[in-house]
C-alpha cells in the first residue's frame, strides 16, 4: 500500500525554497571575467633550450617562428601528456605515442576516445624533428606545428574542438602562467591553439636518439661489438657485402641517412593489386592527387624499430621476422612499386634476383635489433610529467 504523506503549505514553501537554493548553488560557475593584462605580473624571461643530440647527428632544424626555450618545451611536454586535449579528457597525445613504444602505441591501428579504430598505425616520433618532407604516413602536413593541431579535432582520435580546449586552458590553475612564461602573453585570453601547437612542437623536437645504441657504438669505431650475424645483416642492409658473398637487401634506399628514414614515400610491395586505383588505402596519392603516388607511404625511422611493433602503415606484421620476410620475394611487380623491391638478393640475370635465404633474413633481423636505444626511452626529460 502506498502511503500518502501530506505537508502543511508552510512546509512545502520552505522545502521548495531550499531546493531552489541548492539547485542554484550547483550551477556551473560562469567563466571568469579576464582583465586585460592579468598575467603581466608573471615574469617573462624565456631561457634558450639547446637540443641534446649525439655528436654525429646534425643540428635539428628549428623554424625562426618557434625558437626553442626551456619554458616552451616544459609547456609542450605537459600538453603532450595531458588528456585535457580530448573531448572527454580520457586521451592525450601520449596515448598513441608512448615512450616505451618509442613513441608509438604498439597497436596495429590506434583507437580514439569513442572506441573507434583508425585505419593506420601510429608512427614513431623518434627523431621526428629531422623530418623535412611531410608528416604522417601520407605527408599531409609540412611542419610539427601543423601536425600538432590535427589530432584534437580528428573525429576518430580526440574528437574535440580547439575552442573547447582553449576554454579549459584559460581557466586552468597552471597553464595560463606557463603560456605567459613560454610566449609572453599578457593575459589568459591570449592563449591560442597556435601557441599550444608551438609548445608541443618544441617538445617533439627534443625526441632525439641518445646515440647509445649498439649500432652507434659500432659506428664510433668499436667493430668488435657486432657478432657475425649482426655484421652480415649490417653489410646487407647497406649493400656493403659484395666482398663477403652477401646479397644486397636494398634496405638503405628507403631507410638511409642518420635517422634511417629516407624522408620519401614508397610503394614497398605490400599489396598485389590489379591497378593503382585498387589500393584499400591510397596513402600519399590521396594527398597529392597524383595517380603514381597511390599506395605509397612515408618510410618510418628504423631506429628503435624492435620497440615499435607492429609494423607497416596498417600494422599488418606483428614481428620483425614477418616484416623482413615481406621483402624476401621481390614484391608483386605493381607498376609504381619501388624498383629496388624487385632487386633483392643476388642477380640471376635477365632482371631476376634470388631474394633472401633464411640465414640472410635472420641476420637482417639481428642487425635491426642493434638499433635499439633504451637510453632514449628511459630519459626522464621526455617522460610523463604527471607521474
Amino acid at each position: 500500500m502506498i502511503r500518502i504523506v501530506r505537508f502543511k503549505k508552510s512546509w512545502l514553501v520552505a522545502s521548495l525554497f531550499i531546493v531552489v537554493v541548492m539547485v542554484q548553488s550547483c550551477q556551473p560557475d560562469e567563466p571568469p571575467v579576464v582583465s586585460p593584462g592579468d598575467l603581466t605580473g608573471i615574469p617573462f624571461d624565456p631561457q634558450p633550450y639547446s637540443i641534446i643530440k649525439p655528436d654525429h647527428f646534425p643540428d635539428v632544424p628549428v623554424p625562426d617562428s618557434n625558437r626553442m626555450t626551456v619554458e616552451g618545451v616544459q609547456l609542450g611536454r605537459m600538453l603532450f601528456y595531458d588528456p585535457i586535449l580530448s573531448a572527454d579528457s580520457s586521451q592525450s597525445c601520449a596515448s598513441c605515442h608512448l615512450p616505451e613504444g618509442s613513441f608509438t602505441d604498439n597497436k596495429a591501428v590506434s583507437v580514439g576516445i569513442d572506441g573507434v579504430a583508425g585505419r593506420r598505425s601510429s608512427m614513431s616520433l623518434l627523431n621526428v624533428g629531422y623530418v623535412t618532407n611531410g608528416l604522417f604516413w601520407d605527408g599531409r602536413v609540412q611542419s610539427l606545428e601543423q601536425q600538432a593541431l590535427m589530432p584534437v579535432e580528428d573525429v576518430i582520435e580526440m574528437h574535440n574542438k580547439w575552442q573547447n580546449v582553449i576554454s579549459k586552458l584559460k581557466t586552468h590553475p597552471v597553464y595560463p602562467a606557463m603560456f605567459r612564461k613560454a610566449f609572453g602573453i599578457p593575459d589568459r585570453d591570449s592563449i591560442t591553439k597556435e601557441l599550444a601547437a608551438k609548445a608541443m612542437a618544441q617538445f617533439e623536437r627534443i625526441l632525439i636518439s641518445s646515440g647509445e645504441s649498439k649500432f652507434d657504438e659500432y659506428q664510433r669505431g668499436n667493430k668488435d661489438i657486432f657478432d657475425d650475424e649482426e655484421l652480415d645483416g649490417k653489410l646487407m642492409f647497406f649493400d656493403e657485402g659484395k666482398d663477403y658473398n652477401l646479397p644486397d637487401a636494398q634496405c638503405f634506399h628507403c631507410h638511409g641517412g642518420i635517422t634511417l628514414t629516407g624522408n620519401q614515400y614508397f610503394n614497398n610491395g605490400l599489396d598485389d593489386v590489379t591497378s593503382l586505383d585498387a589500393f584499400v588505402d591510397l596513402g600519399r596519392g590521396a594527398v597529392t592527387g597524383n595517380r603514381n603516388d597511390k599506395g605509397k607511404f612515408r618510410s618510418p625511422t628504423l631506429r628503435n624499430i624492435a620497440m615499435s611493433a607492429p609494423y607497416m602503415h596498417d600494422g599488418r606484421f606483428h614481428t620483425l621476422e614477418e616484416a623482413v620476410a615481406q621483402y624476401a620475394d621481390n614484391g608483386f611487380g605493381v607498376e609504381n612499386e619501388d624498383i629496388f623491391i624487385g632487386q633483392i638478393g643476388f642477380p640471376l640475370g635477365n632482371g631476376q634476383y634470388s631474394g633472401l635465404t633464411a640465414y640472410h633474413k635472420n641476420a637482417l633481423v639481428k642487425f635491426l635489433h642493434t638499433l635499439t636505444d633504451t637510453t632514449f626511452v628511459n630519459n626522464p626529460d621526455i617522460k610523463n610529467p604527471f607521474h
